[in-house]
């Protein structure tokens, strides 16, 4: 079965655009487009969390969604740079509609569900601030690089 809205025919610059209203209208503030070539790739938020203000960076990976759908042998015009484009960002709009939804429940924070997505100082001690994924991974390579045991922490 092939991903999800892997047919969409929705612009991926609509779609981004409909992820910010949905998060300005869940109480983001600061809700910007990160673009690469003029094409939207991440979605960029300040959200208040139990502690504090923290912000948060979302990314749209078209070239993952773009490799899933040959792999999975969609049909060929369904495996253009634009409709990768398209339907990485339909995931993205539903996957954040989906996590505001429990958060609306009180079941999490939005602290814990976005907690790979906030942002934090470099741990290579880089001027610009890195996804928590981001300097987790970065960690566990170094620590793996350096002969130690990630799993013995």
């Amino acid at each position: 079965m092939p991903i999800k809205d892997y047919t969409t025919k929705i612009d991926a610059a609509k779609t981004a655009g409909e992820v910010q209203t949905i998060l300005a209208k869940a109480g983001a503030s600061g809700v910007a487009m990160r673009y690469d070539n003029g094409e939207p790739v991440a979605l960029a938020f300040t959200a208040m969390t139990p502690f504090g203000m923290r912000e948060f960076t979302v990314p749209a990976d078209w070239q993952a969604v773009q490799r899933v759908l040959r792999r999975q042998k969609v049909t060929p015009s369904l495996q253009t740079d634009e409709q990768a484009k398209r339907v990485a960002w339909r995931i993205v709009k539903d996957w954040v509609e989906a996590q505001l939804a429990i958060i609306q429940t009180e079941m999490v924070t939005i602290d814990q569900v976005m907690l790979p997505y906030m942002r934090t100082d470099d741990p290579e001690g880089g001027a610009a601030p890195v996804t928590m994924f981001e300097a987790y991974h970065r960690t566990q390579q170094l620590m793996i690089e350096n002969g130690r045991d990630v799993g013995q922490l």
